[in-house]
């Protein structure tokens, strides 16, 4: 088995271990017990349950990037509702305990730098994302003019991680938060003399 195979297998570990223990009671040894590595080998990998969750973050980043990327449409309007819709959808493999294990690792990350590190990681590619569709449609005429794409961005990134949050603790749909979404970019984004095509 060469590193890459031996990493896989580790996040694949960790994924399991915080879906059946949470953060708060996750222990080396739960997440040896989900692979078949022993608790020495991951120590000899990771030096505390701490780096081996900041490289599960760094995993889970590059997956969000690749399933993010590129969003599909032929204008800026169109583009921008679909990247909202692909961070809104949970990812096939999505369950509720995993959902609710990164929230209690958002909840350290005040606490944890290498915790807060990575997760700004998501909020600003997410931003730079909207930002850089915000200003093509800025630039082509779809959005108005006097909008500022990067407090924009901001903005929505704000609401669609109060959306992720509002599903974890409550088990309430995104649906609301998609409607509104589109709502807010019809009626406060787009040009008055753009038709909307999206």
């Amino acid at each position: 088995m060469n590193d890459g195979d031996t990493a896989d297998d580790i996040m694949d570990a960790t994924y399991r271990a915080l879906c059946t223990h949470g953060y708060a009671d996750l222990t080396m040894q739960d997440i040896a017990d989900e692979s078949d590595k022993s608790k020495a080998a991951l120590h000899y990998h990771y030096d505390s349950k701490h780096d081996l969750l900041c490289a599960f973050l760094e995993y889970l980043y590059d997956g969000f990037v690749d399933r993010i990327e590129d969003p599909e449409g032929e204008t800026p309007h169109a583009r921008l509702l679909s990247l909202v819709d692909s961070v809104l959808d949970k990812p096939d493999d999505g369950s509720e305990e995993f959902g609710t294990a990164i929230l209690e690792i958002r909840a350290h990350a005040p606490y944890e730098p290498g915790f807060r590190e990575r997760l700004t990681k998501f909020d600003e590619y997410l931003i730079d994302e909207l930002e850089a569709i915000l200003e093509d449609g800025i630039a082509d005429g779809t959005f108005k003019s006097d909008l500022d794409a990067e407090e924009t961005a901001r903005f929505i990134v704000t609401v669609l991680t109060g959306a992720a949050t509002e599903r974890v603790t409550t088990g309430r749909p995104v649906e609301c938060t998609r409607r509104m979404l589109t709502e807010y970019v019809e009626t406060h984004l787009l040009d008055g003399q753009q038709e909307v095509t999206a």
